[in-house]
């Protein structure tokens, strides 16, 4: 499970302190995959980073008692100066992973070429999503973090990308961040409105999509 302990997250904008959440306390058990909701600017794609640990909050605590993901959607994390092959071998040796296994796991799946041994830096948005949705794919997780699925390359590599992850998914649970309610429906089954620095859950995603839809048209 993943608990929030009394969690704030708040940052200085034009002199004024603006809240990601406030105060919240919050458990995320095994068995439910998540679908997280809010308006733009509400601070979704920051409270995954914070559950994924890549930003600390300001005050309270995240307990992690399992496996999380970095957000599939996310590429802050590379070095740009590495090569992503030198990427995949930093993230392996902090996951506990086979770092050989895990380098051809990637580049088989990435489809990068001869570009998997190439600084980042010199990557397309493209190619980023390719190297971490391949990293995030060759390590199993307990808790996959999604900022949108990234949809990239070819129609084949795109079914390639859905399979995979589906089979995850059979033995792991999902935290989503997506403006398509459709894609919501599909992976999760629970639902988590954010709304000024407030946590709503809700049991059933189609409850938080509604508070979600009404929160936006009084907006």
């Amino acid at each position: 499970m993943i608990r929030l302990d009394h969690v704030t997250k708040s940052y200085k904008q034009k002199g004024e302190v603006r809240y990601i959440v406030r105060d919240v306390s919050f458990t995320i058990p095994r068995g439910d995959s998540i679908g997280l909701l809010g308006r733009n600017g509400a601070g979704k794609s920051t409270l995954l980073r914070l559950i994924a640990g890549t930003i600390k909050p300001t005050s309270g605590q995240i307990l992690r008692h399992a496996k999380v993901s970095f957000p599939l959607g996310f590429q802050g994390s590379f070095n740009a100066s590495l090569t992503g092959e030198q990427n995949v071998r930093f993230v392996a040796r902090i996951y506990g992973q086979d770092t050989e296994e895990l380098v051809d796991y990637v580049a088989d799946f990435s489809e990068l070429g001869n570009a998997y041994y190439m600084p980042v830096k010199t990557y397309s948005s493209g190619m980023k999503a390719r190297l971490a949705f391949g990293v995030s794919m060759g390590i199993s997780f307990d808790y996959y973090l999604v900022d949108e699925i990234t949809a990239v390359g070819d129609t084949n590599f795109k079914k390639k990308c859905k399979r995979v992850f589906e089979e995850k998914l059979q033995r792991s649970d999902i935290i989503m961040v997506s403006h398509s309610n459709q894609s919501l429906k599909e992976y999760c089954t629970t639902g988590v409105v954010l709304e000024d620095g407030n946590l709503t859950y809700f049991p059933n995603i189609d409850d938080a999509i509604l508070m979600h839809d009404d929160n936006m048209a009084r907006r």
